[in-house]
């Protein structure tokens, strides 16, 4: 069987080769939405694809990916903590003024999307709470193609040659460097700035590596990060931002894009790396945490 860290380069290394294709076709659309969506829906399962393809060439089981179902309370939690820290992003934005909460033509629309009768305010939480429970299921199923790689293969595979500090940091900047074609030469952006919308967006991506890192290793179930994904982009995306009225400069500080999600993100990853050590013990950064761990077990 070939050595773990040489897995990992050729895990790496296919990814690339099967998003290529995908790159390709959304960059020459110049959008997202183009193909029906279908492009997105490709290059969010080569991830997937990748580590099947790992997994299969060093005669290993799919099973190794975590597959199990977590513990209630780690797919609850996985489940609210993207609610929790966008909501107090957005919470700062609208406080502040930098932008404003409701967008009265998103919620104007909703009424008619919905096909009823129902006032602005009615329309929004029904809208919310459609979207925010069934809609997960849609969500899922496209997240899950990304974390079956990043969750299922690449964050254990790392763990097993280096720190759990190390390990969020290196699948945090994989992570984040993957969006950087569709973000650079596509419309996955907030019409900003593309080094500013870079570097909100990588130092988002890599904080949020620790919660989703830290989970997958405690649980020991990709599901975490399928189900953290998911909710992330829900509420992120589908939620909060449409929510969002613009005041003028809205775009440089609300969605994965802006200035104001980073750094709550950041104090979220800080959270989860304090608690670093209450991962199995081959997890934890040093042989002194080991030590450590022996000592109050």
């Amino acid at each position: 069987m070939t050595s773990s860290r040489r897995q990992i380069v050729t895990y790496v290394v296919l990814v690339l080769l099967f998003s290529c294709v995908f790159y390709y076709l959304i960059i020459r659309a110049k959008q997202l939405g183009a193909g029906g969506g279908l492009y997105v829906v490709g290059i969010m399962w080569c991830p997937a694809l990748a580590a099947f393809a790992t997994l299969k060439l060093n005669g290993r089981s799919l099973s190794d990916l975590g597959w199990r179902w977590p513990a209630r309370k780690y797919a609850l939690a996985s489940w609210y903590i993207p609610l929790l820290y966008a909501g107090v992003a957005y919470l700062i934005v609208w406080l502040s003024g930098l932008g404003a909460f409701p967008n009265h033509e998103f919620v104007a629309s909703l009424s008619k999307r919905l096909g009823l009768r129902l006032s602005p305010a009615g329309a929004t939480v029904l809208y919310v709470l459609l979207i925010g429970s069934f809609g997960m299921v849609g969500s899922l199923s496209h997240a899950l193609g990304e974390e079956i790689g990043w969750r299922g293969f690449l964050v254990p595979e790392l763990a097993k040659n280096v720190s759990f500090t190390t390990t969020a940091l290196i699948s945090g900047i994989i992570w984040s460097l993957w969006h950087y074609p569709v973000l650079i030469f596509a419309d996955y952006n907030a019409g900003t700035a593309t080094w500013y919308a870079l570097l909100c967006f990588t130092v988002m991506v890599i904080a949020i590596s620790f919660v989703f890192a830290w989970m997958r290793l405690k649980s020991g179930s990709l599901w975490t990060g399928a189900l953290l994904h998911a909710s992330h982009n829900l509420y992120v995306q589908a939620v909060f931002t449409p929510l969002t009225r613009n005041t003028g400069k809205t775009a440089w500080f609300i969605d994965e894009f802006g200035a104001v999600l980073p750094p709550v993100a950041v104090v979220v990853a800080i959270y989860f790396w304090t608690k670093r050590h209450e991962l199995p013990v081959t997890l934890v950064d040093s042989p002194a945490d080991t030590a450590n761990l022996v000592a109050k077990a």
